[in-house]
């Protein structure tokens, strides 16, 4: 069967859609969508979405591929040790039975396991792997990735930078609509820091969208609007490695997937038509989605893109249609302030408010009568609490939604290559021998001492790179002190950041710690160099340590976010010397937007009294709990699992923060969900 779309190349980038169940795909595909993403039932970076099982997404290749679309499955979660076989056998099921036509990973373990498991499709590493400038495009396609999925924080001109920079046989993705975090993907912990629910893992409460408190000052701080570039994607069309456009959204239902697509589908063939931009954004007002900004796409130079959030606007997603109102004989109302329709979908107040719940009609409402809302009997909101309209059955959509499903059970059952049948890969665990140590990481040396302080046998002194250590520590020091590179550098960062590692280098440092597996593209040449992969990296398994090996380090420090079971078992399966952070300030996330409303170095308060302190380094935010990470009481145990360097995050709290009694053992005894 011809394909509808087989033109897609010469129209330029393909319109990626999100598919949070089969109708969202369906709506997705009527709307014109090249390609979906979904996730599957396990290791999805989306865990509360519907996802799909291993038969639906069968049916859905079927369909796909003969309409010409495509379908691809993220995999883009932290793999944690004991889960490396059941991934390995998911892939290996899925080339048997559903093969995609792409993975999306984050984890660097991921794709090295995939070519093993006999997956021959294209592998796309996920924004949550932070790969945010140029030389980490090299990096990238050297760990086999077909695509890179860039970060939403990008500026048009650092985009340009990243299109020019990208290699032959790589193609780039970005972010075009949808949620914004205030994080950067990959750099938050919030919600893992507070009770394990990982942001990594697809289980992100969202502690950022919450009401905070700072010098008598309330508000949602972090809570940003979305994302929404509209028109402006007209910019991205000469950047021809972008080949595709990416819709956020596996949580949204049909309508808001349809209209959205169907709009930036409008804006990518006929953008020059004012009626067809009016039409998309007709189309992208109707979507049932936050607020938008178009956030730093057009900030030019600045050092700090702003905040995309408005304390003033409703930062839930949905359409406002009313507020409670407590009736006299009992129970809520509202005024609708638009038609509602049977089978409107409806959100009352936050997610994050003991009376948030959400409830379907069962019958139309006029605007402006009264509606009276059947609440569950546990919920009891206050007026003034905010309804919106999330998701509605419309007509369009819905005989979109028919014509596929049609098609769906016509679509003839493709064939998969049965690929040859492998055991799972085997790693040499490291067996060398390595001095134990303590590393003490600081900003600066103590004035005047020049790193001569007595730390303690076997403790060995850590720095961030940075221009100021470089001016005044002495070079006579340069190969006894373990450099450490930034979690984050930007496109308009990386000229620096390369001058800083040649000067580091020519002038005898040995021992550098990257904390992206991507910086090690900085170091073209790393026979004389000792270079450790450390704990931003976020590793966790051994396969993804032994991807660490191959890209050339020599030793990493892993993640301290998993549970006790997953640390202790990792170093008897690693076939690198391992590290890891056991004291000192760990963030709970690192941002490049603007907090306009938070003091630095002031503390601000959670809802439940938890304590947090803000600072800025080069571009970025640093957001600290009040309670450092404190794993002191079980390096023994560290010892004998085989852990050989324990990392001393030396970050002082400022002197008005009050560091409360609270346990910093991070997920230790609850574990990693």
């Amino acid at each position: 069967m011809p394909s509808e779309i087989s033109n897609s190349e010469n129209r330029g980038p393909e319109i990626l859609a999100p598919a949070g169940d089969m109708r969202a795909a369906l709506a997705a595909f009527a709307a014109g969508a090249d390609a979906v993403y979904l996730g599957l039932k396990h290791f999805s970076a989306r865990m509360e979405a519907e996802n799909f099982s291993s038969s639906d997404l069968r049916s859905l290749l079927d369909v796909a591929h003969t309409q010409g679309r495509r379908v691809y499955v993220a995999l883009n979660t932290l793999i944690k040790p004991g889960e490396l076989p059941k991934v390995y056998s998911l892939i290996r099921r899925s080339c048997q039975f559903a093969a995609p036509d792409a993975l999306i990973a984050q984890d660097p373990a991921l794709p090295a396991l995939a070519r093993e498991a006999g997956f021959t499709g294209e592998l796309h590493l996920s924004t949550l792997s932070n790969i945010t400038h140029q030389a980490a495009l090299i990096a990238g396609k050297a760990l086999g990735a077909n695509r890179i999925i860039l970060p939403r924080e990008l500026s048009l001109e650092e985009l340009r930078l990243l299109n020019a920079a990208c290699p032959k046989n790589l193609d780039l993705e970005f972010f075009v609509h949808g949620a914004l975090c205030f994080c950067v993907s990959g750099r938050c912990w919030w919600s893992s820091y507070m009770g394990g629910k990982s942001g990594l893992r697809g289980r992100c409460v969202q502690p950022c969208r919450r009401v905070y408190a700072q010098k008598g000052r309330t508000g949602r701080f972090f809570s940003s609007l979305d994302l929404s570039l509209d028109v402006l994607t007209r910019e991205l069309l000469p950047l021809t490695r972008i080949k595709a456009w990416k819709i956020e959204g596996r949580k949204k239902g049909p309508h808001y997937v349809y209209h959205v697509t169907k709009a930036y589908c409008l804006l990518r063939d006929a953008g020059d038509n004012p009626e067809s931009r009016r039409e998309a954004m007709r189309l992208i007002g109707m979507a049932l989605g936050r607020s938008a900004s178009h956030s730093s796409f057009l900030d030019r130079g600045a050092k700090q893109p702003p905040n995309p959030g408005d304390q003033e606007s409703q930062t839930s997603s949905g359409l406002l249609c009313g507020k409670i109102r407590i009736r006299r004989a009992g129970g809520y109302e509202i005024v609708p302030r638009l038609p509602l329709q049977r089978g409107d979908y409806l959100r009352v107040g936050r997610e994050d408010e003991i009376w948030h719940c959400a409830l379907s009609l069962n019958a139309p409402a006029p605007e402006g009568q009264t509606l009276i809302l059947p609440l569950p009997k546990n919920k009891h909101p206050k007026a003034g609490v905010p309804v919106l309209l999330i998701d509605r059955r419309t007509p369009e959509v819905e005989e979109g939604i028919a014509e596929w499903e049609g098609k769906l059970g016509k679509a003839a059952p493709g064939k998969n290559a049965s690929p040859a049948p492998h055991a799972f890969p085997k790693i040499r665990p490291y067996s060398g021998k390595a001095k134990k140590s303590d590393v003490y990481l600081r900003s600066s040396l103590p004035h005047g001492r020049e790193g001569k302080e007595n730390l303690g046998t076997g403790a060995v002194q850590g720095l961030w790179l940075s221009p100021k250590a470089l001016r005044t520590v002495s070079r006579t020091l340069y190969s006894r002190i373990h450099w450490w590179l930034p979690p984050v550098i930007w496109p308009d960062e990386e000229r620096q950041w390369q001058h800083l590692v040649h000067a580091l280098v020519r002038d005898g440092a040995r021992h550098i710690v990257c904390n992206t597996p991507w910086q090690i593209a900085f170091f073209p040449k790393t026979e004389n160099l000792a270079l450790c992969a450390g704990p931003f990296c976020n590793l966790a398994n051994a396969s993804a340590l032994e991807a660490m090996r191959k890209l050339g380090f020599s030793a990493a420090i892993v993640s301290p976010e998993p549970g006790q079971d997953d640390l202790l078992a990792l170093p008897a399966q690693s076939p690198l010397p391992l590290g890891i952070v056991i004291s000192g300030f760990w963030p709970v996330g690192i941002a490049r937007h603007k907090a306009e409303l938070i003091q630095s170095r002031l503390p601000f308060m959670s809802p439940r009294g938890e304590e947090f302190f803000l600072r800025r380094y080069g571009e970025n935010a640093w957001i600290y709990p009040s309670w450092p990470l404190d794993l002191s009481a079980r390096k023994n145990a560290l010892e004998e699992a085989g852990y050989l360097h324990f990392i001393h995050m030396e970050e002082h709290a400022p002197q008005n923060i009050s560091t409360r009694p609270r346990p910093g053992d991070f997920n230790w005894d609850i574990g990693l969900l």
